[in-house]
């Protein structure tokens, strides 16, 4: 996956966010980000990297978005690799 491809995903799961008002308020809150964050960091790698960590916190949220966008779920955490350069330790 180059970056494009990863910055293309990312916007894709932001807009799979918002397109449910409580999916995105969750996003909101765990962020710490407001609509108008959402509008001027849409295109930075970094702010896109924030939302597939969030997206990376729930299997439901990782199963529900590849499904709908026809995604294999791997790609997710392969995108995020690639917008930040590494993947984060949860444990």
């Amino acid at each position: 996956m180059n970056k494009e491809q990863a910055e293309n995903l990312a916007i894709q799961a932001l807009a799979w966010l918002a397109e449910d008002q409580e999916r995105l308020g969750h996003f909101l809150n765990a962020s710490g980000a407001s609509v108008e964050d959402l509008r001027l960091r849409a295109q930075e790698p970094e702010f896109l990297g924030f939302v597939l960590d969030f997206m990376l916190l729930a299997d439901e949220n990782i199963l529900e978005f590849c499904q709908a966008n026809q995604q294999p779920p791997e790609n997710v955490q392969t995108a995020r690799m690639v917008l930040t350069g590494d993947m984060p330790n949860w444990t």
